[in-house]
């Protein structure tokens, strides 16, 4: 019986640490974008952050929530394999803001080792004339 027992202790600390170790890993190519410059005459603007899976287990997005309502995320639903690439979209609509300066923020959370993440957009909107 023990020396079944010390064989069981054994097996599971060996396999223990290799499962721990697969795991999906997120990178970004960039976690901001600027807008720079437009019109409140254009006041709706958008752009795709692209992430890769560096890992070795499939990523999954969990969720992609924006700091306030005028911005929206999309992103891929469908897990990503390791060495693949996935989307997030993100749309802001300045429409019934004040012009100027904003910075935005989008959480990611995700099942990667790094499980959130924080995206940026920024821009300045200019008053119409």
């Amino acid at each position: 019986m023990k020396k079944l027992l010390k064989s069981i202790i054994m097996v599971l600390a060996l396999t223990a640490p290799m499962s721990a170790m697969a795991q999906a890993e997120i990178k970004f190519d960039k976690t901001v974008i600027n807008f720079g410059e437009f019109s409140e005459a254009n006041p709706q603007q958008t752009c795709t952050f692209t992430y890769t899976n560096t890992g070795n287990q499939a990523l999954v997005i969990n969720q992609a929530v924006a700091s306030c309502g005028c911005t929206v995320p999309e992103y891929t639903k469908e897990p990503v394999q390791p060495g693949m690439k996935g989307q997030i979209k993100v749309t802001y609509n300045g429409k019934g803001k004040f012009p100027g300066h904003f910075k935005k923020s989008i959480t990611v959370r995700s099942n990667a080792t790094t499980e959130m993440v924080r995206l940026y957009i920024e821009g300045d909107m200019k008053e119409a004339k």
